[in-house]
Formats: structure tokens, sequence, C-alpha cells
């Protein structure tokens, strides 16, 4: 096999990456192309960094296993699969499953800090952004970890002003501008959607 295309997609928390890649992943074979989420590379709870009020900040490029991540994609980028066992972000109720994921001719690397880490970056043939008004991420955020994780609304508000925000301006809107697409997703990722289904799409006919 060809050495795979490496395609990074970043974007802050509740911009919408979960969703687009799941839109994404459905639209082609499992055979063409695959996905390793730096979600899955976090360190245990009692690893993470205290903010000075003692929370843990989850929202810094040390709460990843660094070294595991960018092993693990370049073992796939030399054609070896790997093993994961997924990151259940600390719910006791979830049993969490071992990922396997295939060397294909497409592999997406999504995260956080998929462009602020060198030797991830240095990986990438080609990357994207997803962007969303800080503004409209806040609320997404406020409801998704209610409903899906049982936060409470203070506690998302002290996450989002003093770990969340900080993070996007140093780790992640540095690297937009580089970017080879900026998919603008305050109410629909549909068009940017498109744009990387016709890039994929061109790539496998090679």
């Amino acid at each position: 096999m060809q050495k795979p295309y490496l395609i990074g997609i970043a974007g802050g928390s509740a911009s919408g990456k979960t969703s687009f890649l799941k839109a994404l992943v459905e639209a082609f074979s499992e055979d063409d192309v695959s996905l390793v989420s730096q979600d899955n590379y976090y360190r245990p709870y009692n690893e993470q960094l205290r903010d000075a009020q003692g929370w843990r900040n989850f929202d810094l490029p040390d709460s990843i296993h660094r070294d595991h991540f960018h092993r693990d994609l370049l073992r796939l980028t030399q054609g070896e699969p790997i093993e994961r066992i997924e990151y259940t972000f600390n719910n006791p109720k979830i049993q969490p499953a071992l990922i396997r994921v295939r060397p294909t001719p497409i592999i997406l690397s999504e995260g956080l800090f998929v462009m602020h880490y060198d030797e991830v970056r240095a990986l990438l043939d080609y990357k994207v952004y997803i962007h969303a008004d800080p503004d409209v991420r806040l609320n997404r955020r406020i409801a998704r970890d209610h409903h899906e994780r049982g936060y409470p609304e203070n506690e998302v508000r002290y996450q989002w002003n003093n770990h969340v925000r900080p993070a996007d301006v140093q780790y992640l809107e540095p690297y937009k501008p580089d970017c080879d697409l900026v998919v603008n997703n305050n109410e629909s990722y549909e068009d940017g959607l498109k744009a990387l289904r016709r890039h994929i799409e061109e790539i496998l006919k090679r």
C-alpha cells in the first residue's frame, strides 16, 4: 500500500468536530477512510494538572499522551494497525471499548492539538479547521455537558473561561490561517463537508 494520506482536523470545544467527522466517515467505505481521535489519548484523571483553584485542566497539551498519539499515527502511515482503549471522559457508567484502527488510504486525525504538536503536524498532508464563534460554542457546550455528562452550568462556565478559551487562543487559533480548509459551523457545516468529501474523493482516485 502507498503511504496513507493523513488529514488533520482541529477545532475548539463544541465546534462540531464530532458530528462533522461522523458524517464524513459515513460517506466512505471503512476500507478507504479511518479515524484516530486524540480524545482516546487523554492521560488518567489523577495525572491531569490542576489550576490555581484546584480544578483539573484537560485543555493543556500535556493532558494528552502526546508520544503515544504520535507513535500510533506514525505506525498507521507505515502500514501497521493500532489498538487503543476508548476514553470515556471519566464516566464510571461506561465500559470502555477496545478501538482497532487499520491503515487505510485516507487517515483522519482529529483533536485540539493535532496542529500544535510539531511532530504530528509534520505528518499531515492536509489540514482542516472547524470554526464556530465562541458564544455559539459555549451555548452548545453548556447543553452538551448537562445532558451527556451531568455537569452543572457553573462548572461548565468556569472551565470555559479559565481553561477552554485560553487554550483556544494559545494552542488552536494560531494555526487556523495555515489550514487548507476552514469550515464555518456557526449554523451548518454542510458546505465544508462537501468540500472535504470532494477532496478525499479526488485523492482516492489517484
